[in-house]
């Protein structure tokens, strides 16, 4: 993979651009995790490319010195919430479940229903490390939808409605997935998204995740 600086990334994820502290957020729905799934997996990591530039490196603190584990769909409870502030905005939540420390590499690569690549990723939002999780501890994502509101079922230039999510790691490398994706269950209805569709790097915290 090539390299600028520290390290590239060759994967696609989302950008998120938000602007409104956590203080201000209003929660509105929130749906769990329904398992892992690996149908599809491969092809969505196949169709990533080359779009964003310097990416975070591990931490050398004592996480880092306990031996960590890349985090995956199967050693994580991933949930969605659908939040009131910003606008068509989901917050990601990644849960440690396993025993030992993971880390949550780079960004999430998100797939609404059967799309056969990854959303993009925002670019301004590369955390100054790689978020490493003990057990029990959560690293966030922000998704940003669309940029105006839909109301059908349109594929066409409005967006669509989508009503499942998958949710694929990154490996250590940082240039494709790794372990089961993760089945998540959307928001009753669903979500509209459209062309815009993009998600943050994992953040320690949800007002990291949510401000931009």
């Amino acid at each position: 993979m090539p390299r600028t600086g520290s390290r590239t990334t060759a994967a696609v994820r989302i950008s998120a651009a938000t602007a409104i502290a956590l203080g201000t957020l209003s929660l509105t729905g929130c749906a769990s995790g329904t398992g892992t799934r690996d149908e599809g997996a491969a092809t969505l990591v196949a169709q990533t490319t080359n779009k964003h530039s310097t990416v975070p490196q591990p931490s050398s603190n004592r996480r880092t010195a306990r031996n960590s584990v890349p985090c995956t769909g199967a050693n994580t409870e991933v949930t969605v919430t659908e939040v009131a502030r910003p606008a068509h905005h989901l917050l990601i939540t990644a849960t440690n479940t396993g025993t030992r420390p993971c880390d949550a590499y780079d960004a999430p690569y998100l797939r609404f229903d059967d799309a056969q690549a990854p959303a993009d990723t925002d670019p301004d939002s590369v955390p100054q490390a790689v978020v490493t999780l003990e057990p029990g501890e959560s690293a966030y994502a922000g998704v940003a939808l669309s940029e105006t509101e839909g109301d059908g079922e349109s594929d066409g230039e409005g967006g669509r409605t989508a009503h499942r999510l998958g949710v694929l790691f990154a490996d250590r490398a940082m240039d494709g997935g790794v372990g089961p994706e993760a089945a998540v269950e959307l928001p009753s209805g669903g979500v509209h998204v459209d062309g815009s569709v993009r998600t943050t790097y994992w953040q320690r915290s949800p007002q990291d995740a949510l401000i931009r």
